[in-house]
């Protein structure tokens, strides 16, 4: 598997127990933990492939820890790269823009020239509307610790082991 690295604010509890039960999901080729605390540019260009974690806040925004760097992430050349993307969200609590972190993330990085992958169905959920969502398909895996806790393991295992695929 090419050089692959997570990033994700390891201040923030739930993504970071999340980013790290991800990174041991891999196995033996374990990924590396970048903090997006400390990230530069440098970082995301180090990476053949990345993978993102985000939350989305208040009324679908970027957490104010991708929110520094998205202008430093606009200006990234990406081309080649392969970008997953997981997000936390609350389907109750906020169906109107559920996981909407992950689309505004996808969006970006497409811009940028990166290749999406680890696209999720969002048969088990229910909300209103998610920028998450592009033709009947999550962007990328989507977890609702508030609600569907129990489900987060094996849809974690399920989502590492197709990104393995998409990687190699």
């Amino acid at each position: 598997m090419k050089k692959t690295g997570i990033f994700y604010a390891i201040n923030t509890k739930k993504t970071n127990l999340i980013g790290k039960e991800i990174q041991e999901a891999f196995g033996e080729n374990k990924p590396d933990i970048i903090p997006l605390e400390e990230a530069s540019t440098q970082n995301f260009e180090n990476y053949d492939n990345l993978v993102l974690g985000v939350s989305t806040w208040f009324d679908g925004e970027l957490p104010s820890y991708w929110d520094e760097l998205l202008p430093e992430i606009e200006n990234l050349k990406m081309k080649g790269k392969k970008v997953a993307i997981f997000g936390l969200g609350d389907q109750v609590g906020y169906p109107e823009n559920f996981v909407d972190g992950i689309g505004i993330l996808a969006n970006l990085f497409e811009r940028n020239g990166s290749t999406i992958v680890g696209y999720t169905l969002p048969d088990e959920y229910e909300f209103e509307k998610s920028l998450a969502l592009r033709e009947g398909k999550f962007l990328g895996l989507v977890l609702d610790e508030e609600n569907q806790k129990d489900l987060t393991s094996s849809r974690i295992l399920a989502w590492v082991k197709n990104l393995k695929k998409e990687f190699s």
